[in-house]
């Protein structure tokens, strides 16, 4: 699902990552281990897209398909998600209206075609009602006011409806409570199409998401075994 060859990068000329060379299969359930400030939301932001990092040489392969040049927008019609740590809040915007606009823009890149609302309206009911969310939600401001552990369960109402081919989670049960990180779980468990590529610090949580494979980074480097 995904090939990184002899990736290095910068930010603002200074070296973040180096020679990382990564294979993510498909249907992995795959970790990034390292301590603080080892390179691992580098890794995952770079993977996204983010344009904050310039990547200096190498290659990013997804799904057969070089991205290395593709932008975020790109790669996330393309089917790369990304749930990451530190999320904006974006006052005016609604999350009904966010995830209209998401999941439209999805199908319509996918399939051709345009999202009618009442499809989009079906399947946002039954993601909702799967994960507990009250309808109030869908009308308030995208994350203005959430809880950390909210956000997080905004964060999944995005994944179940793009559906994407590769879910990148940063740290996803950081600031998560107990209900929250069983309802991660239980999301990425019933998911066995998407292949998950996950950072987290708990070895307990990671159990539970029945990790295959894990790569730790140390100073911007993949540590080899």
């Amino acid at each position: 699902m995904l090939e990184i060859k002899n990736l290095y990068v910068d930010i603002d000329e200074k070296p973040l990552l180096k020679n990382i060379n990564l294979v993510v299969k498909d249907g992995a359930r795959h970790r990034i281990a390292g301590h603080n400030g080892s390179g691992k939301s580098t890794l995952v932001n770079t993977i996204a897209g983010d344009s904050s990092y310039t990547i200096k040489s190498g290659k990013i392969i997804f799904d057969g398909k070089d991205i290395t040049k593709e932008n975020a927008t790109t790669r996330a019609l393309m089917g790369i998600f990304l749930g990451a740590q530190n999320v904006p809040e974006i006052p005016g915007l609604t999350v009904l209206s966010f995830l209209k606009h998401s999941m439209a823009a999805h199908t319509h890149f996918n399939t051709g075609k345009d999202l009618s609302m009442g499809e989009f309206l079906e399947k946002l009911e039954s993601a909702r009602e799967q994960l507990n969310i009250p309808k109030e939600w869908l009308n308030r401001s995208v994350n203005v006011g959430f809880s950390g552990g909210e956000r997080k369960r905004i964060m999944l109402l995005r994944l179940i409806l793009t559906n994407p081919k590769l879910a990148i989670l940063d740290e996803p049960d950081s600031g998560a409570d107990i209900d929250t990180k069983k309802q991660i779980i239980d999301t990425i468990n019933k998911m066995p199409k998407t292949t998950f590529l996950f950072i987290s610090h708990q070895d307990d949580f990671s159990s539970k998401i029945k990790i295959n494979e894990t790569t730790t980074l140390d100073n911007g480097e993949i540590v080899i075994k």
